[in-house]
């Protein structure tokens, strides 16, 4: 995350803030980590409850599958073009506007009754997530101090993806309770009540409140390293979500585990994802991108490892929470390269730059969601481990030509 820091550093007070129309920075700030909690919980809750949403409505598990892939593609696409087509806009306005969509997406999830007006909704939802968290982002700047941007960031982000796991067993054990609707009616009120308090507390106008083009962004969005980065998400995260995506029944139909002991042993792998994120600031700090390259490989193992287990428990679990430990070691490196090309390069697209992690980790949700169900439903799903160590030895060599550009960037410098 070094180049973040690179945006225009934070240097008014808690005063300052409330002048502007908000609340303190530190409460800016807790915020804006909530709605990253927030918007991965909304995003995730339907992994966990696949399939009770597949039984109560009528369809395949790989049709349920959608619900994933959709989302995905609508956050993937809408988010950058979001970004390029709305810099004259004043940033704390679009905020208000995509936090009414979100929220309308969200009541329609509450509300559906069929799978075709749950698969609208999740689109819905997509369209704008990673518009909002895009533009929360570029707030950080502004509340913290400069040697404290790239942590807030990071932490951000990290609270986005530790969502994902936690909003995936606690759906389930939800589910279990009550029903797959309370699940997503709880992920629906916790979003609500946090964007509502980000939208009363974040300052009105602020100084990353700079007019952009499409051309003034769309140079940062074809610059080589940045397609580079992109590229490496989409095949990095794919390779797991070849798996992932169907993780529920992959713990109980394939290991046989019972309702209970798969939400533990979901819960154990959002720790194993805590780890990661911490590990993935450390990777970054200590090697940059081309930290990257061993950990691809050691990634496509594991995969291959959970497709030589079959159903044997033990090696299976122990191959599954390797594999959370290497999930998220892909983002800071590859945000950093994002952020410090924009920094370097594009400062007028900042707000760009932010969007484009959580764009191109979604495209690769989507497309490791979509290769699963092709593999689930005409290999079977013991063949998920297989297929996704190809995606990560592919990753790998991506990582190299990216740490290639970049080296080769900074000593044209």
């Amino acid at each position: 995350m070094a180049g973040s820091s690179a945006a225009v550093p934070a240097q008014g007070s808690d005063a300052r803030a409330r002048k502007a129309g908000g609340a303190s920075p530190k409460a800016c700030i807790a915020l804006l980590v909530a709605l990253g909690f927030a918007l991965g919980c909304t995003e995730f809750v339907v992994i966990g409850i696949e399939p009770e949403i597949a039984d109560a409505l009528g369809v395949s598990l790989s049709q349920a599958g959608q619900l994933i892939s959709f989302f995905s593609i609508a956050y993937a696409v809408l988010t950058p073009v979001l970004a390029l087509t709305t810099g004259r806009f004043r940033r704390f306005n679009l905020l208000v506007v995509y936090t009414v969509i979100l929220n309308i997406g969200n009541l329609l999830s509450v509300l559906a009754g069929s799978f075709e007006m749950l698969l609208v909704s999740r689109v819905v939802i997509g369209s704008v997530s990673g518009a909002l968290l895009a533009i929360g982002v570029t707030y950080i700047p502004e509340l913290v101090p400069h040697k404290q941007v790239s942590m807030t960031i990071s932490v951000t982000y990290a609270a986005f993806s530790v969502a994902m796991v936690v909003s995936t067993s606690a759906g389930k054990m939800i589910a279990d309770a009550l029903d797959w609707h309370a699940a997503i009616v709880i992920a629906f009120a916790l979003t609500l009540a946090i964007s509502a308090a980000l939208v009363v507390a974040l300052p009105r106008t602020g100084k990353n409140d700079v007019p952009a083009t499409i051309g003034d962004q769309l140079q940062m969005l074809l610059d080589s390293r940045a397609l580079s980065g992109i590229a490496i998400f989409i095949f990095g995260v794919g390779s797991v979500y070849v798996f992932y995506a169907y993780v529920t029944p992959y713990l109980q139909d394939v290991l046989g585990l019972s309702s209970v002991a798969a939400s533990m042993a979901l819960m154990a792998y959002g720790v194993m994802c805590l780890i990661s994120n911490i590990l993935s600031g450390i990777l970054d700090t200590r090697l940059g991108i081309k930290g990257l390259i061993p950990t691809f490989l050691v990634q496509a193992a594991l995969l291959v490892g959970l497709y030589l287990a079959g159903s044997a428990t033990v090696p299976a679990l122990a191959c599954i929470m390797a594999i959370g430990v290497t999930m998220y070691l892909v983002s800071t490196p590859c945000v950093s390269m994002f952020m410090d090309t924009a920094a370097r390069d594009y400062p007028k697209a900042m707000t760009l730059a932010t969007s484009l992690e959580p764009m191109a980790f979604n495209m690769g949700i989507s497309f490791g969601t979509a290769v699963g169900g092709v593999v689930v439903a005409d290999l079977g799903m013991q063949s998920a481990g297989l297929v996704g160590a190809a995606f990560s030895v592919a990753a790998c060599l991506l990582t190299i030509n990216a740490a290639r550009l970049v080296a080769r960037k900074r000593k044209a410098a």
